[in-house]
């Protein structure tokens, strides 16, 4: 049985449609997301149309796949395995991540030029290469285990040209698709997220690379000295890791600035320049490894870590603007935490050096990561509540 809906008068202050560029609109669309209503321009057209998603990475994949099977044939190759040095997996990989790359740079610089974009547009120039490389890196690793998962499977697989060329367009379709999606529909929780895996999955690699060398009985710096297996990785992990936090610092503030013109100036840019003093801190821990050469350097920047995390623990009160109590309340816990871990190692040697730097380390980095999203949901909610009045029509 169908109902008719009622109609409802809605009134909404006019200085709420002007903050969203909509205060010409005679006629809004209403949706109902997540609970929540969600007013938009009439006939407003999301950026992800077809031709983005489907034409473009159609094209470059149909392109770098007769270019494959072009290179095949030439080389004189009809049987072609699935993984190895000249395999579907290896061109799939060289060339998806390049082609990919390119279309991220494509797409999210005319995603900057966009109005209606407010991530890409406060992005400033020079992190936009950090970005690109973060996303370049995610492709590649998606690829490679991909490949692995399937050279596992069909250890000894071969294909005529054709079949390789049909394998080597649809993967790479997918990772350009992937791509173009990534430049729209990046943002700061993107970020935040591409900044957890990027460290975890670093570091990981390292302790697993490193495992038959007990990496743990010395101590989590030992994975990014000369003694450890392929230590670049780990050193790379922690600068890569401190620049995309330095491009995610970069852009929420100048969000909160935009926000909060109000707030006091003084404590947002002490807030900002403590948070990127402690990426670049963050990112010397893997400049200058813990060996002969750099020992007392490293163990100065570890310890200025520890000592800014403290200072934007007690200080996050009267440095952020509209704080919450359970922020405050987590914060407190959070040193509390570390203040328990140091007292044990250092008094009675429990945990071990190597348990106590993974321990604090993982603490001190989810509350950073706290911290951000609290900043985010300040950019979004921002410092005024509208009021709209709700009138039922009785007809």
């Amino acid at each position: 049985m169908e109902t008719k809906d009622k109609n409802i008068k809605v009134t909404i202050p006019a200085s709420a449609l002007v903050k969203v560029g909509m205060e010409n609109e005679n006629e809004l669309q209403v949706k109902v997301r997540n609970g929540t209503l969600v007013l938009q321009k009439e006939g407003h057209a999301h950026p992800l149309r077809q031709k983005y998603l489907v034409i473009w990475p159609l094209i470059v994949s149909l392109s770098a796949g007769i270019a494959s099977l072009i290179y095949w044939l030439v080389r004189g190759m009809f049987q072609i395995p699935l993984t190895g040095d000249e395999s579907v997996a290896s061109l799939t990989i060289t060339i998806g991540v390049v082609t990919g790359t390119v279309l991220f740079m494509g797409f999210f610089i005319r995603n900057r030029n966009d109005p209606n974009n407010n991530f890409s547009s406060r992005i400033y120039w020079r992190n936009f290469p950090v970005i690109t490389i973060a996303f370049m890196m995610i492709l590649a690793i998606v690829l490679l285990g991909t490949f692995w998962v399937f050279g596992s499977l069909f250890p000894d697989a071969t294909f005529d040209p054709f079949t390789s060329f049909l394998l080597t367009s649809i993967f790479m379709f997918f990772a350009n698709a992937f791509m173009i999606l990534a430049a729209f529909k990046i943002n700061a929780r993107t970020l935040s997220t591409i900044l957890s895996v990027v460290i975890i999955s670093g570091v990981v690699i390292s302790m697993a690379s490193n495992g038959r060398r007990r990496w743990w009985e010395y101590n989590l710096s030992f994975l990014g000295t000369k003694n450890a297996q392929q230590s670049w990785q780990f050193n790379v992990t922690l600068i890569f890791s401190a620049l995309l936090m330095i491009a995610l610092i970069d852009y929420l503030f100048v969000s909160l600035e935009e926000i909060y013109k109000d707030a006091p100036r003084r404590r947002l840019n002490l807030l900002r320049f403590l948070l990127t003093l402690t990426a670049l801190d963050f990112g010397a821990v893997g400049l200058f490894p813990n060996n002969a050469n750099f020992h007392s350097l490293h163990d100065a920047v570890a310890g200025a870590l520890v000592t800014l995390l403290v200072i934007l623990i007690i200080g996050i009160r009267w440095l952020l603007p509209t704080i919450s109590r359970d922020f405050l309340r987590l914060s407190y816990g959070v040193a509390v935490a570390l203040l328990v871990l140091e007292m044990g190692f250092r008094i009675f040697m429990y945990p071990s050096l190597t348990a106590f730097e993974i321990q604090a380390f993982a603490i001190a980095f989810g509350w950073l990561l706290l911290l951000f999203s609290k900043i985010q949901i300040m950019i979004n909610e921002g410092p005024k509540t509208y009021k709209a009045q709700i009138e039922k029509n009785k007809n």
